[in-house]
């Protein structure tokens, strides 16, 4: 399945299909935007946000940023509480395809199985397209170029850096946020993208 990947793009996602069912259970309406654009038709800038934001070392690692979960873990260790997570593109893209939003051990090791897969099969840039395609970017809003249309009214590859960096900034939380009051994080993921030379 994930092999097929590579020059299938996925007709839905678990988080896709968990969102419309939750809607019809709460009936609430509920309307899905998303349209499928190659990597290469969105701004370079955005590429660039979503990286520093989500996942600086998504070039170099191999699906899992042991370095980074280490930082997480000391850090939570030294608060005395459990904070934020460490999870990669890779690992966020399974968990969207295959696994959805709730959380357990068992989806635990699933993820765990499928994501050295995943890296093994695709390409990087091949995960990163397949990641800014399918995630959340609002209520009922999936990937970057129905992202760029409804928040900017302009298409993913006429983003600019802010705009980027704003969208990227959305991401952990796509249904309370929105890109106008995420200044300050946007601030810093430009610092970031900056820092690592973009």
């Amino acid at each position: 399945m994930i092999f097929s990947l590579r020059s299938i793009d996925p007709p839905t996602t678990m988080v896709q299909i968990q969102r419309k069912v939750q809607a019809a259970i709460a009936k609430h309406p509920y309307r899905m935007r998303a349209f499928w654009v190659p990597l290469d038709h969105m701004a370079p800038e955005l590429h660039y946000a979503v990286v520093a934001a989500e996942d600086g070392r998504f070039y170099v690692h191999n699906g899992f940023d042991w370095v980074e979960m280490q930082k997480v873990l000391k850090e939570d260790l030294e608060k005395h509480l459990l904070g934020r997570g460490a999870s990669t593109i890779t690992q966020q893209l399974v968990k969207n395809l295959f696994l959805g939003t709730e959380r357990s051990l068992i989806k635990k090791g699933v993820e765990y199985t499928l994501v050295p897969m995943a890296e093994l099969m695709l390409p990087k840039n091949r995960i990163l397209e397949i990641y800014l395609n399918v995630i959340e970017w609002g209520p009922g809003i999936y990937g970057a170029e129905a992202a760029a249309q409804h928040w900017y009214q302009i298409p993913a590859s006429q983003l600019n850096r802010e705009q980027a960096a704003r969208l990227a900034a959305i991401i952990p939380n796509p249904l309370k946020r929105s890109p106008a009051r995420e200044t300050a994080y946007a601030e810093e993921i430009q610092r970031r993208m900056k820092t690592m030379g973009w």
